[in-house]
C-alpha cells in the first residue's frame, strides 16, 4: 500500500462530548480542502515503533472507512477511504474501538489517490451526530458562499474625528485582510444616543452599517482575528484626545464583539 500522510488528530471517548465552539467549528472547516461523513470499517493500531511522535497516551490508528458524504469540497473521493490520525485511549486505556462508528472528517486530499486522506490538523475527526453536522452545514454554507466575508488579518489605520457638538465624534477602522479586499468599521457617538458602530464589508463606507451577528463567520472574521488593543502605529488621529477616543472607540468595538471562544 502506497505511504499514507499523517496529522495528528483526536477523536472523541464514547461520551457524547461537548459540541465545539462557532470559532473552533469555522477553524476546522476553514482549514479542510474537504469535509466528509465516513462510516469506519477498519481500525489497526500501529507498533509504537511505527509512531514514535504519538504524544502520550494517544496511539496511532490505520483506519479504512467507506465514504458516507462529501459534505464540502471538490477533490476526487474514493468510495473507501484510508488514512491515519491519533486517538486517545479509552478509559481503561485500551484502544477504542471505533468500528462502525460514523465520523466527520477534516481533510485534504493527496494528489493522484482518491482514495487516502490526510487529516488537517488536531481534532480533524469527530464522532457524527446530527447536532454535529446541523452546527457544521450553515458555516460550510457561509465560508463557500462568493460574497464570504474576506480574512482579517489586522488594523491598517484608525483615525477620530471630533464632531461640532461636545461629545460627539467619529471614528474609522480600517482593516487588512488577506486578500487585500477593503473592510472598515465606524463608530458614531452622539450626545443623547447609544453609541452607534457597524462594519462596511467593501469600498463603499456605509454609514448606516450594523454589527455583525454573533456567531456568524462575519463576526468570526473580526472577534477571532483583531488584535486585543489598537495598535499605536495604526492611530493616526492627530491629537492626543483623538488618539485617546480612538482607542476608546476601538475597545467598545472589541467589548461589543466579545471573546472568540475555544473549548
Amino acid at each position: 500500500m502506497a505511504a499514507i500522510l499523517v496529522a495528528p488528530a483526536t477523536a472523541q471517548d464514547d461520551a457524547a462530548p461537548a459540541l465545539p465552539s462557532y470559532a473552533e467549528f469555522v477553524e476546522m472547516a476553514d482549514s479542510a480542502e474537504l469535509v466528509v461523513r465516513a462510516r469506519i470499517s477498519r481500525a489497526i493500531a500501529l507498533e509504537p515503533e511505527r509512531a514514535p511522535d504519538v504524544a502520550p497516551g494517544f496511539v496511532r490508528l490505520y483506519i479504512e472507512a467507506e465514504t458516507l458524504a462529501l459534505l464540502s469540497g471538490a477533490a476526487p473521493l474514493g468510495e473507501s477511504l484510508r488514512y491515519l490520525v491519533d486517538v486517545p485511549f479509552d478509559s481503561r486505556g485500551k484502544v477504542p474501538k471505533l468500528k462502525n462508528r460514523e465520523v466527520i472528517l477534516f481533510a485534504r486530499s493527496v494528489p493522484g489517490r482518491p482514495s487516502e486522506l490526510q487529516l488537517s490538523g488536531e481534532s480533524a475527526q469527530h464522532f457524527y451526530s446530527p447536532e454535529f453536522e446541523s452546527r457544521l452545514r450553515p458555516i460550510l454554507t457561509e465560508l463557500a458562499a462568493p460574497d464570504s466575508p474576506p480574512v482579517v488579518t489586522g488594523v491598517r489605520d484608525a483615525l477620530s474625528v471630533p464632531g461640532n457638538l461636545t461629545g460627539e465624534s467619529e471614528t474609522q477602522i480600517f482593516l487588512d485582510t488577506q486578500t487585500g479586499a477593503p473592510v472598515s468599521i465606524t463608530v458614531l457617538r452622539r450626545p443623547g444616543r447609544p453609541v452607534a458602530w457597524g462594519v462596511s464589508w467593501g469600498e463603499i463606507i456605509d454609514q448606516s452599517a450594523r454589527p455583525p451577528a454573533p456567531e456568524s463567520l462575519e463576526w468570526y472574521r473580526l472577534a477571532c482575528a483583531l488584535p486585543a488593543r489598537l495598535p499605536s502605529e495604526a492611530n493616526l488621529s492627530s491629537n492626543g484626545a483623538s488618539r485617546t477616543q480612538a482607542e476608546r472607540d476601538y475597545q467598545f468595538v472589541m467589548g461589543a464583539l466579545g471573546p472568540c471562544s475555544r473549548s
